[in-house]
């Protein structure tokens, strides 16, 4: 083990916050890359070097890697919606190529970058995908897969041309605690908990916990090969099940009634024309709506054989991700979502 830091980005994330941990527990030494403006409560306590950057700053990226042995990028936009859907594309591709960058000249020696299963092309009979389905940018739906599609293909391009030693994960959809934002699946568990969503889509999502995610992380770093992707996913669930279970361990009775997705467009459009007022994400969205047309299904088969990598059973994700929220304040009105 070397004495030199291990750079984690997005450490006050959802996701990098695992990650960090994770690390932490191997008994590493970590630098935690955040933005002035980022809420450390995910960060409070660690016992890590903490270092105020930001991914459109060259000059904070070559300080935050200045002695750095590897690097995790974990940070990332991850929002459906903005009211300039390009400050995504911007944050997620311009941002991982600054820090790619800075990463090759500050001669890091390896690198896991945090992709998502977003970049991955769903097929429409609900088979779930495997890595061998890479999406073209130009289908991909929204500005958030747009972005990690382009900003996966740039980190592949650099490891090709420019010898880039990365490490490609994608998770699928984590759950867990820590999910401070929350993030849109949080949002759907805090909703259905407070019993605020009394029908739903007929879609499938792939559930994971957040910390196997981040055991996933570790397992590419050690293991992976250079280049190749992994997908760090769970289990597939239809979104109908995955509301039952979360009233079934909050006590409430499950939403029984199937909307479909067509009537709801007009709310989505005007969802996103009251959020430019307001500046909240609005809970439904456009993209969001012509996602769900897909069961978004994937396989950890490859990681699962070269890397070792295990998911526990999604039950468990969903009660840690309650019982998170609880703690929080996010099932009682304390704290608004």
């Amino acid at each position: 083990m070397t004495n030199a830091p291990i750079l984690v980005t997005g450490a006050s994330g959802f996701v990098g916050s695992a990650v960090a941990r994770a690390l932490l527990a191997q008994g590493h030494r970590l630098r935690l890359l955040v933005r002035p403006s980022s809420p450390r409560t995910n960060v409070a306590g660690l016992g890590a070097e903490i270092v105020e950057g930001d991914l459109r700053d060259p000059a904070s990226l070559a300080h935050a890697l200045a002695g750095v042995s590897d690097l995790f990028h974990v940070a990332a936009d991850y929002r459906l919606w903005a009211p300039d859907p390009q400050e995504i594309v911007r944050s997620n591709l311009e941002g991982t190529r600054a820090i790619m960058q800075a990463a090759q000249a500050a001669g890091v020696k390896r690198i896991v970058y945090t992709s998502s299963v977003a970049t991955l092309a769903l097929r429409r009979d609900g088979v779930p995908v495997d890595e061998t389905a890479p999406q073209d940018p130009a289908h991909a739906i929204g500005a958030y897969k747009r972005s990690k599609t382009l900003a996966e293909r740039l980190v592949e391009e650099m490891v090709g041309r420019d010898n880039l030693p990365a490490v490609i994960v994608q998770p699928s959809t984590p759950i867990g605690p820590r999910d401070v934002k929350p993030t849109p699946t949080g949002r759907i568990i805090v909703e259905a908990a407070t019993g605020r969503m009394p029908a739903f889509i007929d879609t499938g999502l792939n559930l994971v916990h957040v910390d196997d995610v981040a055991a996933g992380h570790l397992l590419a770093w050690t293991k992976g090969r250079i280049g190749e992707r992994y997908i760090l996913g769970g289990q597939d669930v239809d979104l109908g099940t995955m509301l039952g279970d979360i009233a079934t361990l909050v006590g409430r009775k499950p939403p029984t009634v199937k909307l479909p997705r067509a009537p709801i467009f007009p709310l989505a459009y005007a969802a996103e024309l009251v959020a430019r007022f307001t500046g909240k994400e609005p809970f439904a969205t456009v993209d969001g709506l012509k996602m769900a047309k897909y069961r978004m299904y994937f396989s950890s088969a490859k990681a699962e054989r070269e890397l070792g990598y295990r998911a526990r059973p999604y039950r468990e994700a969903l009660g840690d991700a309650i019982a998170w929220f609880r703690s929080a304040g996010l099932l009682d009105g304390r704290r608004a979502a």
